[in-house]
């Protein structure tokens, strides 16, 4: 089949790098001729595990190839997916200009009946839209769907070759047949292809990802209770998750999420409710405690070491929001990173992947590390924003001889309480008992004082 994919940023690329793999003859179109040229020679823009190669194999092989000409694409290809960004809107709501820019392009160029699927994350009603925008610029026929993606960033190239499912919302048969047939070899395990309604399928999206956001911030929120009562969050999340009819998938305690759509997607859902005169509370108060969340480390700071920073030198591991990825887009270390500076401390950072999207916002004002352990030298503590596989099992004696104190402050639980009583750490994480004989606590209270704090709440 011939398919052109119009973006080339992470969910076009994605998209059109593994169905060329899947044989089909693929175009992708971006606007970007830089990007295009260097697309060409291999070179992706993005960090993603495993699309490097897919994109050289399929160049090699003739499957797939890049263009600026979008005409000569939509005239070239049966089936059009749309996957340019939609940003947040000034009121939160998903930009839609680029997908409509894209829409009137495809009508301008229709020379025959096609197929036109959104695969940008796109509110309620889009589809339609798109439809009415290509229809008053051709005559031929076009059935437009929804196809939402549903791919997590450092395992994004796995989740399109192997999905749990696929999300199809169609108006015709004639689609339908054409995208079933598409993902078929995607589905061969026996998951499911849901075909439903264009509305249905865009809702599903915003469904999906509303719902794993507030898990991410229930658990938090429990996480906080557990630390006001000297409860273990841990003990508490594996308690839950083994409850057959929840499970424990997004339940880790942690400092809130983050990346280019969790808060973009919840933010739009928001929107959706207040512009339907619905009451999106639920959704509100998960934004206000994922954003309360994400500065859990620096208030941690300023409470152990004081607002004021200046001569205090801090260490970071992990910038980007999650492992697997350099995506930094609302990630919790940016606030954090940026509240130390404001209150005159030194940064020294490290991250796998993220070091060049962090010295393009931060610049000199961080000093970047090659290592991990040389972030470390003399610093005052070692903030863990990250869970990126070489944090988990480091060299702790070695830790110890190079902090000038051996605090650490854990966002993502990466160690176990006992082990860092027993390496002589002071040792803070979310939603357990700290690791202290010394300093106050971090909830205000003198280490030795918790449980009749407890006690009085």
């Amino acid at each position: 089949m011939d398919l052109s994919v119009v973006g080339c940023g992470y969910v076009g690329l994605v998209l059109g790098a593994c169905l060329a793999e899947s044989g089909h003859d693929v175009v992708c179109v971006d606007r970007d001729e830089e990007r295009v040229a260097d697309l060409r020679r291999g070179k992706i823009p993005i960090h993603e595990p495993g699309l490097e190669d897919l994109v050289e194999q399929n160049l090699a092989q003739g499957r797939l190839r890049f263009t600026a000409d979008l005409g000569s694409a939509v005239r070239a290809t049966d089936v059009i997916f749309i996957a340019v960004g939609t940003p947040q809107d000034e009121d939160g709501s998903a930009d839609l200009q680029h997908v409509l820019d894209v829409a009137r392009s495809i009508g301008d160029h229709l020379d025959g009946e096609k197929v036109v699927v959104t695969k940008s994350t796109v509110p309620v009603g889009t589809s339609r839209l798109v439809r009415a925008t290509i229809e008053e610029r051709s005559s031929h026929p076009v059935h437009v769907c929804s196809n939402p993606e549903f791919l997590k960033e450092g395992a994004a190239v796995d989740d399109f070759m192997k999905p749990d499912r696929v999300i199809v919302g169609v108006e015709s048969e004639r689609a339908q047949r054409i995208l079933e047939d598409l993902y078929a070899p995607f589905v061969r395990t026996g998951n499911p292809i849901l075909f439903m309604d264009p509305a249905s399928a865009e809702i599903t999206k915003y469904a999906a990802n509303g719902m794993l956001a507030t898990r991410i911030t229930f658990m938090n929120l429990i996480a906080r209770l557990c630390e006001a009562t000297g409860a273990d969050a841990e003990k508490v999340r594996h308690g839950v998750g083994t409850d057959s009819r929840i499970g424990p998938s997004f339940l880790f305690p942690g400092i809130g999420y983050g990346g280019s759509c969790f808060p973009k997607d919840v933010k739009a859902l928001i929107r959706t409710f207040e512009n339907l005169d619905q009451d999106g509370a639920l959704l509100r108060a998960v934004e206000a405690t994922n954003e309360e969340q994400k500065r859990l480390l620096l208030d941690r700071v300023t409470r152990r070491f004081g607002e004021d920073l200046s001569g205090r030198s801090f260490a970071v591991w992990g910038l980007a929001f999650k492992p697997g990825t350099d995506d930094m887009r609302e990630a919790p270390s940016v606030q954090v990173v940026d509240g130390l500076l404001e209150r005159g401390a030194e940064v020294r950072a490290h991250d796998p992947a993220a070091m060049e999207n962090a010295r393009a916002l931060w610049g000199p004002k961080v000093r970047f590390c090659e290592t991990s352990y040389d972030c470390l030298n003399d610093a005052h503590a070692l903030l863990i924003h990250t869970e990126w596989q070489p944090y988990r099992r480091p060299d702790f004696q070695r830790m110890k001889r190079l902090l000038h104190s051996p605090v650490i402050l854990d966002g993502r639980n990466l160690y176990e309480p006992s082990r860092m009583r027993e390496m002589g750490f002071e040792y803070h994480s979310v939603g357990r008992p700290p690791v202290s004989t010394e300093a106050l606590s971090l909830t205000g209270e003198p280490h030795g004082e918790i449980e009749e704090a407890a006690a009085r709440r």
